[in-house]
């Protein structure tokens, strides 16, 4: 009788391992799945793990070009944040690994797709609503959610005995502080010691950033240039010379490298998942951190008010809220991202950046081709082709409902 397929979201930790162990003791034959997108893995290493368990063969797709340019880069164009402080690491890596599984899933013919995500989290949702947009009939085999699988193991402990039995290797312990997550965005940590909110992290937590209070004593400067909200150019300087980068995923490696040694990019927050629970993570988003900020920044200088103010309004907010929840496949999401491009037509130019002991600042911005900004107009100085005087016109205008309001208030005897 031949073995029904499954395709498994693989890691090489306890969790998938005794996934993969699990699945086989049920009568699937696994393949398994493993997402390159920047985290410091040792990819071979976790095959050959996977193999020994059992797995039919092994999969390591490299998504990291994808993940910059089609989901870190829009987030920038647009600015998105999440709840006004967290820049969505995880969740941006989200859509690129689903896609590449299920691409791999319909390849072996595979009949389902499994991952190691708890009953609790964001990720189950982000996940499986997008394996039924990629793939409306597979089935999802969610392992945290199945009675049978979370009775038997009911914590970690549970975890490691089985994978003593099944003689899988581990590195874990029977004491783990806290559960982590990495991408070249960023590298998240929750739960364990951290799920007190009163907690303070410790230092040694901290993977990707330098400690800011010991990070280098001298400020480091770099110009980050963009094209329609894109980031297209980084120079900097590197061994006493001047180096220009221009190709995405160098860029954004060459960003995060420079940030990570400044400390930039920390916060530590309370979160509302999507699932209606509250969630405590820390989070290092160092180089987009830098990106988005210069970003920012640079549309002050060149687009319009009132197209800001529509972006920032519904734009940003919908998009954060779309990536965040796992409606990345959806309908809303590509007319957004219509929106996104529409939105950015005139954001070019560059911005002088400077990072220095956990904090980004700007040194000054510029564009050659935008010209909104006009320094006679805008100078105490001169008059320029700004006639004063007209002002007078446009206050009186304004006023006029402000008046009667006023007049209202007094007659009431109400205090303004």
């Amino acid at each position: 009788m031949v073995k029904e397929k499954v395709c498994l979201a693989y890691s090489g930790g306890l969790d998938t391992s005794c996934i993969l162990a699990w699945l086989i003791e049920k009568g699937y034959s696994v393949i398994c799945f493993m997402a390159d997108v920047g985290q410091e893995e040792d990819f071979e290493a976790a095959k050959q793990k996977a193999l020994k368990i059992g797995a039919q063969t092994v999969y390591v797709e490299d998504l990291r070009r994808e993940f910059i340019e089609e989901l870190c880069f829009p987030a920038v164009q647009c600015n998105a944040v999440y709840e006004n402080v967290y820049l969505l690491g995880t969740s941006l890596a989200r859509p690129v690994i689903a896609r590449s599984q299920i691409a791999v899933a319909q390849k072996e013919n595979c009949v389902a797709v499994s991952h190691g995500c708890t009953g609790k989290g964001n990720d189950q949702v982000r996940f499986e609503l997008a394996f039924y947009a990629l793939h409306p009939t597979i089935k999802v085999i969610a392992p945290w959610r199945i009675p049978e699988f979370y009775t038997r193991f009911a914590g970690r402990n549970d975890l490691l005995d089985y994978a003593s039995q099944q003689n899988i290797p581990v590195t874990s312990t029977k004491s783990k502080p806290w559960s982590m997550d990495e991408n070249l965005a960023h590298c998240s940590y929750e739960a364990g010691i951290l799920e007190d909110p009163d907690t303070t992290p410790p230092q040694d937590m901290w993977k990707l950033t330098a400690d800011p209070t010991c990070a280098p004593d001298t400020p480091e400067d770099f110009t980050l240039f963009f094209e329609k909200g894109l980031p297209t150019k980084l120079v900097f300087t590197e061994k006493g010379g001047s180096k220009t980068i221009t190709d995405s995923l160098d860029l954004f490696l060459a960003v995060n490298t420079i940030a990570r040694r400044h400390g930039v990019g920390r916060i530590d927050i309370v979160e509302n998942r999507f699932i209606g629970l509250k969630s405590r993570g820390c989070y290092e988003t160092p180089g987009l951190t830098c990106l988005r900020s210069a970003h920012l920044d640079l549309e002050g200088l060149v687009l319009d008010r009132e197209v800001r103010a529509l972006r920032d309004q519904f734009v940003t907010f919908a998009y954060a809220k779309v990536l965040y929840n796992g409606l990345y496949f959806s309908p809303e999401r590509e007319f957004l991202e219509k929106s996104i491009v529409a939105s950015q037509e005139h954001v070019n130019g560059q911005v002088r950046c400077r990072v220095y002991k956990g904090g980004f600042s700007v040194l000054g911005r510029s564009s050659e081709t935008e010209k909104l900004y006009d320094v006679s107009e805008s100078s105490m100085d001169e008059i320029g082709s700004f006639e004063p005087s007209e002002t007078s016109g446009f206050i009186s205008v304004q006023a006029i409902r402000l008046k009667k309001y006023g007049a209202m208030k007094n007659e009431k005897g109400e205090r303004l």
